[in-house]
Order: C-alpha cells, then structure tokens, then sequence
C-alpha cells in the first residue's frame, strides 16, 4: 500500500481514510473533473472503485506545455458549445503567456474569476472585510491580467470602472509611461480614494514614485495587494512609502486562479483551500522546498488536476514562502538554492531601488541592473557575488529603466538556462 503524497493544504480538508484509500474530497472532486472533461479520460481513464493513492500518482501531471499542444478545445466534449457559450457570454476567455512557454488560451464559466477572488479573499483576515461588500479599489497590472475585461486599447475613465474597481493601466511597460500618463494615473486613484490597491509589484513601486514626486497621500488605502508577478522587499519597501497599509501576497494564475495568500514577507502563506488542492513534491532532494501541483475545486471549464504549475514554495514553521518559478532560480557549485529572497537579504541596508534584475550572462560573472535615485553603495556587488557564491564576479548598473519579458512580466533573478 502506497503512502499518501504531502498536501499544503489544512489537514482538516484532507481527512484520514485507512486502506490507501483517497479523502472523499479529492476524490470527489477528480471524479467531477473527469465527468467535465474528456481530456483526462483519454490520457489515464479511471475505474469506478475507490480510489487509492497508488492510483492517484499514476495519473499523469498535467503541463502547461502539453495544453498548449492539445489546445484548449481539448477539454470539452463539443467546443461548439463553447463558442455558443462565448458568444452569449455564458463563458469567457483570457490568453495568458506567462514567462516560460507560449500564450495559452483559458476558458472560464461566467463568475468564476470573480467567485474564487472572494473565497480568497475571505481566505485572509486582511481581506476578508472586502470579500461580501461593495469597496474601491485601484489595479494596476500588465494589460494581459488575470480577467480579460483589462483594457487593451485607450478607453476614457468611466469605462474603466467595473462594480468599484477602476483599471489603471493602458500599455504594457511602466518604465515607458510619459509623465502626462502617471499624471492621469495618480489623478484617477486620487478620484477613486480606494480602500484596496491592488498590482504588479514593478507597477506599484513605479506607482508609488510617481505619488511621492507629486507629493499626494491617499489615506483611503487599507491594505494593498501584491500580485501578478513576485515581489521584492525593495518593491514592498518602496509601496510602503507611498502606502502605509499592510500588504498581502496573493499568489495564483490565470489558468489555475489564485492558490496562496499571505502577509507579504511574514512566511504566512497558506493554500486558498476552496479554490485548490496543492500537492507538494520534494525538489532536488532540498529540505523543506518543492514543487507544486494544483489541483482546481469547483471549476466547470477547464478544471485542472495534478497541473505543475513551475513554481517552486518553501515550507516555513508559519506557512510557506514562494521562492518564484523553477527557471528564477539558481544554484550553487554545492547544489543550494538562491532565490530573490536571499538577493532581498543580501543587500545592504543603506540601498534602496525601485526595481532590480540580477542577471547571469557567463558561468561567473552577474549583472545587477536596478533603478534608483541614486548611485548604489560600493558594498552591494561584493554582498551580491558573496551570497551567489565562490568565484561570482557581480557588476551593478544603474539604469533608468529595465525591460519586461514579451508577457509584460518582470524578473527578479535570471540565471543562466541549463
């Protein structure tokens, strides 16, 4: 008989069952995914006895790659259905392009973004107060966000307001914004006078630049939420500047929804349990870190079983860390891990960015390239090479502006591909 893998999840939604059997919610929920979608039947079908664990990891892991290959329409019976759906706006869909591999389409029911946003929301103490009630809130994020009503082309104010929400952002690169654009930007969150600020940690720290240059306070703001992309304490130091409201990470993506939520840098993450299961799996034998599988609850199109999602978490005596995608991620001669949270803690104290890009270009010499209002101390390349390693040469420059990937992401640490 088969041990059961680890689970993030609160051991209480994944009760004990003897004989190898799965909890009766996992299963469950496997069975609807199966009844919803063709797809899995056709890479592994199951049979109509209890499931065990020995039949559980036999299920293949489901990839992004392998989406894009198969294509969405691949997840339902009869995708004229769909386009039906699409056209009467039962469904809705969002092309997402991450960081790694080629833009996917996603397909979701009317309501679901919305309705997994509040069961997340009510998933953390600092949201919960917002997750039932009308409230104002500001996104700013690439145009390509989590729900395709982001706007894609320049639309006046009015029509970029949704139920309290009002969406910032008209182009792909904040570094790139003219003056005249952060203007109207901090005039419409002055408007607004949201509870909740809500984005890109890149796009918020630029956010709060522009709010210091003006010299306006917002002190509507309650909490902002850090999404869409990973931040750093440089990033979290800065917003709080400009914000001083508690910050919360919320960590998810466009195909899956959102997975954890914590307080950012509290090491408090927790997996949202009504929107996923999270399967962990050790990686590269290093205590305490793994991968992640997710498992989606509740979810009638495309629903998603044991997906690999590329990101990689840290389990701490509080809750996890997420230490950022496999491909951000590098590791010593010795075979350890840095992530950008031992660069975030590498740097001196007297140093302070708006945004920063480590960046590998041989096997020991390392870019720093960050935007500043002043030159960085001499200490930060010799405290960056030092936590990269023995040999690691690291030269800093400083730059007014530092380009986003294709998706409109930013990378805090970019090693070399292996």
């Amino acid at each position: 008989m088969q041990s059961a893998p680890t689970f993030a999840n609160h051991p209480d939604l994944l009760e004990t069952v003897t004989d190898g059997r799965l909890p009766v919610s996992l299963e469950s929920e496997i069975r609807k995914i199966y009844e919803r979608s063709p797809l899995y039947t056709q890479r592994f079908p199951l049979h109509s006895e209890p499931l065990q664990w020995g039949c559980y990891r036999e299920i293949p892991a489901l990839s992004k790659k392998e989406i894009v290959e198969r294509g969405h329409q691949a997840f339902f019976d009869d995708y004229a259905v769909i386009e039906r759906g699409l056209a009467s706006r039962k469904f809705e869909y969002e092309s997402t392009g991450g960081t790694t591999q080629s833009p996917m389409t996603v397909i979701m029911e009317d309501g679901w973004w919305n309705s997994q946003t509040a069961r997340a929301y009510r998933a953390h103490a600092l949201l919960a107060a917002y997750a039932d009630r009308p409230y104002r809130k500001c996104v700013l994020a690439p145009v390509g966000c989590s729900s395709n009503i982001c706007p894609y082309e320049d639309q006046p104010f009015p029509h970029r307001y949704f139920d309290g929400t009002v969406y910032l952002n008209l182009t792909s690169d904040p570094f790139v914004f003219p003056e005249s654009e952060w203007d109207r930007i901090v005039t419409e969150v002055q408007a607004v006078q949201p509870e909740v600020i809500e984005g890109e940690p890149v796009y918020l720290s630029l956010l709060a630049r522009a709010v210091q240059k003006r010299g306006v306070k917002v002190p509507s703001v309650k909490v902002v939420i850090l999404t869409y992309g990973k931040a750093s304490v440089q990033h979290a130091k800065r917003i709080a500047e400009a914000f001083p409201a508690p910050q919360v990470d919320l960590y998810g993506s466009t195909e899956a929804g959102y997975i954890f939520i914590g307080e950012a840098f509290k090491d408090d993450s927790r997996v949202i349990d009504e929107n996923v299961f999270v399967e962990l799996a050790p990686f590269r034998d290093l205590p305490d870190v793994f991968q992640i599988f997710v498992t989606t609850r509740d979810r009638e199109a495309m629903p998603l079983l044991r997906y690999h999602t590329g990101d990689i978490v840290r389990r701490t005596p509080t809750g996890y860390r997420l230490l950022g995608r496999e491909g951000g991620l590098y590791f010593r001669p010795d075979g350890s891990l840095v992530s950008p949270s031992e660069i975030d803690a590498a740097l001196p104290a007297d140093f302070a960015c708006w945004h920063y890009s480590l960046i590998q270009t041989s096997e020991n010499r390392w870019d720093f390239h960050y935007v500043a209002d002043a030159v960085a101390p001499a200490s930060v390349e010799s405290a960056l090479a030092a936590v990269l390693g023995a040999g690691s040469r690291v030269v800093a420059f400083r730059r007014r502006f530092i380009a986003p990937a294709a998706s409109g992401k930013f990378a805090l640490l970019k090693p070399l591909a292996r």
